[in-house]
């Protein structure tokens, strides 16, 4: 149930704060046990606009009312660029934002995750049940095996444009494996992107997991409009935490918190609380509760070229999907190796490019997008004050290795390929951007200028054995027995793809673990 704001004091079980991704699957998933009282804490309100469930519409969601609309520091790598990055402010976060992506990355991504953590839970094979659970799909195609979950995961086979089947005509010609989907095992190859669609419309995780049926749980409350402000502490334990929203403060009170709040705002509650770099803190005017050095590094973020650009020889129609409609994966240098996939180029359906560069008119130009799959730039993120209010330092240090800088430069070459074979001549009218590169200061300066992120921030309250890690393998916050953090604030390191996928499982892995009693 809903219930107003104006209310002195919530009292629950468990405290959920955020109602994004991992928010929304953690209060339906938690509230199953009619016995734990349940409270979610969204700063946004419910998705009302239309657009957010048209797949084609996505781009344009940007900037709207519900987007937090963060901006980076000037990044020295790419040009002194600052970049904006979407996340939402709305019951269903950055799901009521994102481009509908699904991909479970590669098992290998996960082992990197039993690694960091020394829990075999956190592995691929351990995942499966908690993907099955999410996942509404056909494995490989099985009828017999389908999967009931409450996320659609579809394979748009039939509705991608001509210029997308072309694209992948041409990367299989290249070697790469036609693939049935990304989320079986095998990420390089070439086919559809699988996306969170059903009946042609956009499903968010609200949409999936707060049905009416679970919204009229008496032991679920959703309140929407208050800002979390500061955790509470009583002794050594976090009792609730301080809300703030139209113009007053009210206090929830809870057994358990968990912060589902993001890769941003999750670290940065803790900042503005009193855990954190004891430097930043100081500089932030914040006493330090515990000093906890890593709370806000490990920052990482997916990139995208945007683009290697093309005229079209004839009319180009719109996508009917959210015109991002296939991702390549591949080895670096070799179109044919098998593994972890390196590299990435994605076909566009549509002129896509950075804001450096004049986008040519609609249905005159496509765009093949290429990245990195496992950068090794690491940022960070502070706070510079102790208020809601008081803005983000968002240092995410794009292209700051060789590593990432050298790959970036195969992928741009990977795609440049693809975009030159006699599968896409029907299409290609000629290549615009980047045009003639004559050297490799030339090539890093357009990619510099064409880069743009591809909205996966994580990482920046990492789990992990080791003495600096922020959760342990529970998601549990070192130093406190109460306060879990749930979402992609915990991956230690990225998965290939979107991570979308990846944040779900976690949640899901939390819920069932809390659920038996763990």
């Amino acid at each position: 149930m809903n219930i107003d704001i104006d209310e002195a004091s919530l009292a629950a079980d468990v405290a959920i704060i955020g109602g994004g991704s991992a928010g929304t699957l953690l209060a339906a998933r938690l509230s199953e046990d009619p016995s734990r009282n349940v409270l979610l804490i969204e700063a946004g309100q419910e998705a009302s606009d239309p657009d957010i469930w048209r797949p084609a519409a996505w781009p344009a969601l940007q900037g709207r009312s519900y987007d937090w609309d963060y901006r980076t520091e000037p990044q020295v790598g790419t040009a002194g660029r600052i970049h904006h990055w979407a996340r939402g402010r709305v019951i269903g976060g950055s799901s009521c934002l994102h481009a509908m992506g699904y991909m479970r990355g590669h098992p290998r991504d996960y082992q990197a995750w039993v690694d960091a953590t020394g829990d075999p839970r956190w592995s691929w094979d351990e995942l499966q049940p908690a993907f099955q659970a999410i996942e509404n799909r056909l494995p490989d195609g099985d009828d017999a095996h389908r999967q009931t979950g409450p996320m659609p995961v579809y394979m748009p086979h039939e509705e991608v444009s001509a210029l997308t089947r072309a694209f992948i005509e041409a990367g299989a010609s290249l070697g790469l494996p036609r693939l049935k989907s990304h989320n079986d095992g095998e990420m390089v190859g070439v086919t559809p992107n699988a996306l969170n669609i059903r009946d042609g419309q956009r499903v968010t995780t609200a949409d999936a997991w707060l049905t009416p049926a679970v919204r009229n749980r008496k032991n679920l409350t959703i309140v929407t409009g208050l800002l979390a402000r500061q955790l509470i502490f009583d002794g050594s334990k976090v009792r609730g935490v301080a809300l703030a929203g139209s113009g007053r403060t009210v206090k929830a009170h809870a057994e358990q918190v968990v912060l589902s709040a993001g890769a941003l705002e999750s670290p940065a509650l803790l900042m503005r609380s009193g855990i954190g770099p004891q430097e930043w803190l100081a500089a932030a005017g914040v006493g330090c509760r515990i000093d906890m050095p890593d709370v806000g590094r490990n920052l990482q973020d997916h990139l995208l070229g945007a683009g290697n650009l093309y005229a079209t020889k004839n009319a180009l129609p719109p996508s009917r999907l959210q015109h991002s409609e296939s991702m390549a994966y591949m080895r670096a240098g070799d179109f044919t190796a098998s593994g972890r996939p390196d590299i990435v180029v994605g076909c566009g359906v549509a002129p896509i490019v950075s804001e450096r560069f004049q986008a040519p008119e609609a249905g005159s130009a496509y765009s093949l997008l290429f990245g990195v799959t496992h950068q090794t730039s690491r940022g960070s993120l502070r706070i510079t004050g102790p208020e809601p209010s008081d803005p983000l330092v968002i240092d995410p240090a794009y292209l700051q290795t060789d590593h990432d800088r050298g790959l970036f430069r195969q992928a741009l070459e990977a795609a440049r390929t693809i975009g030159h074979r006699k599968e896409l001549a029907e299409w290609r009218e000629r290549e615009l951007l980047p045009g003639p590169l004559t050297s490799p200061s030339e090539i890093d300066a357009f990619i510099q200028n064409a880069v743009i992120t591809h909205h996966h921030p994580c990482g920046t309250c990492r789990m992990g054995k080791d003495a600096t890690a922020v959760v342990d393998a529970d998601l549990r916050l070192k130093s406190l027995d109460n306060l879990f953090v749930v979402d992609a604030s915990v991956i230690p390191s990225l998965t290939a793809g979107p991570i979308h996928a990846a944040v779900l499982a976690i949640a899901e892995t939390f819920a069932r673990s809390a659920n038996a009693g763990d």
